[in-house]
């Protein structure tokens, strides 16, 4: 039978009769509401992974506290476009090209006091970026925690790491405790239960923000139920509709961990778009934001590379991301040591995430109520257009690079354009205030 994710609310489960059964979870859920009754906060959601026949999963449907449910799919981490080899040892100082972008070097905040979280391959918790950091790591695949593949590791460097050799790689270096979860296996492939166990695990742990550079391998899907003697049509169908229940859930879960932000500072989750446009064959190629990037209250993130004109959006980004960073010829923490340069979404992503860390700290220093909404305010309202290269469309930048906050004596990001209510994507954008 096919595997399926089960998304359970315990909040408002009955709590007369906490002991009796009612069929798989019936105890544990009635335990778990009584204590969050007395408690007065809500009961934790239950990721549950089930075995399930059409009959199950229209019987679970009825069920009130279940929210969601929707067929495992496989996941991978958005594949770096470009590789180059390692930058070599005693190279001179330097910050990476991205640090500056963001103005991350500018700014008096360093991410101190904020938790990350980086749901990816793992990391490499012996490299020089990360030392003196705490790192919680948890896994979820069954391989064992650390990084033999890489890409996580790139991706944490850029978000919290430490200098390496005098460069600069790390947007929030002065984070001092991060959630690893590696979500994703020893060669990029994991599964969709993993990933939203990983979200559940950083969302109760307290993570401030949740940095993912992956996606939802849909081709993946209709090859795994073709090689099992499923026709073509039928397979593509099938999966489809995995991906479209695999949104659903995807929003329950966001919603959940926005109703968590009542009993606490919340989580800001942060995607990648993707990397299968190609505008280097054709402007036409275009893809839009995949999956996770795509689902409700996720800031999805597009790639900017440099070029003599200004920062240009990469040919392989998706379109219609929310914000843009930079993501091509990224230098951050290669596995085993060193540095090394990768391109793509993925690059970007954490850059997004390591703004939104000093964004945190900024509001948590102020009188204003330390909320997700309050930190995506400041990464939508001060993204900024200066700088990106003429002719850039809206729908490929969104609303443009994201900006870090600066000191007082520093001059301030241009404000960026926002698209009004209502309006359509690719419309002409207002400018803020």
């Amino acid at each position: 039978m096919p595997e399926y994710t089960v998304l359970r609310d315990l909040s408002d489960a009955p709590t007369a009769g906490p002991f009796e059964s009612t069929g798989a979870g019936g105890l544990r859920a009635g335990l778990a509401a009584a204590v969050a009754a007395a408690a007065d906060v809500p009961a934790e959601p239950r990721v549950d992974r089930e075995d399930l026949a059409p009959r199950d999963v229209a019987l679970l449907a009825r069920d009130p506290r279940v929210l969601a449910i929707a067929r495992v799919m496989p996941t991978r981490l958005v594949e770096p476009v470009a590789a180059e080899d390692e930058a070599p040892a005693g190279a001179q100082a330097q910050t990476a090209w991205g640090i500056t972008a963001v103005g991350a070097d500018r700014s008096s905040r360093t991410g101190a006091g904020v938790v990350p979280c980086v749901l990816d391959t793992g990391i490499d918790a012996g490299h020089a970026a990360f030392s003196g950091v705490t790192l919680v790591q948890q896994d979820f695949t069954g391989s064992g925690d650390g990084d033999r593949q890489g890409h996580g590791t790139h991706c944490a460097g850029t978000v919290f790491g430490r200098d390496v050799d005098g460069t600069r790689i790390g947007v929030a270096r002065g984070v001092g405790q991060a959630l690893i979860g590696k979500v994703l296996g020893d060669d990029g492939s994991g599964d969709s239960d993993m990933l939203f166990r990983g979200m559940q695990w950083a969302s109760q742990n307290g993570a401030h923000v949740v940095s993912m550079s992956l996606g939802f391998d849909f081709p993946g899907l209709v090859q795994f139920l073709v090689d099992r003697g499923w026709p073509l049509d039928v397979a593509t169908s099938a999966a489809l509709e995995a991906y479209r229940a695999n949104l659903r859930m995807f929003d329950a879960i966001m919603q959940l961990v926005a109703r968590r932000e009542a009993f606490g500072t919340g989580t800001l989750v942060v995607a990648a778009a993707g990397n299968e446009s190609r505008r280097d064959e054709d402007p036409d190629h275009e893809v839009g934001a995949s999956l996770p990037a795509a689902a409700e209250g996720v800031v999805s993130v597009g790639a900017l590379g440099q070029g003599a004109d200004g920062l240009g959006v990469a040919p392989f980004s998706n379109t219609f991301p929310l914000v843009s960073a930079p993501g091509v010829g990224v230098l951050s923490a290669r596995t085993g040591g060193g540095l090394r340069s990768l391109s793509g979404t993925s690059m970007a992503t954490p850059h997004v995430a390591g703004v939104a860390a000093l964004w945190w700290e900024e509001v948590l220093a102020s009188p204003v109520p330390p909320t997700v909404a309050a930190v995506t305010a400041k990464l939508l309202a001060l993204a900024t257009t200066q700088g990106l290269a003429p002719g850039a469309d809206p729908a490929d930048r969104g609303l443009g690079l994201v900006q870090s906050p600066v000191s007082a004596a520093l001059p301030a990001p241009s404000p960026a354009t926002v698209q009004l209510p209502g309006q359509s994507t690719g419309a002409a954008a207002q400018p803020v205030g």
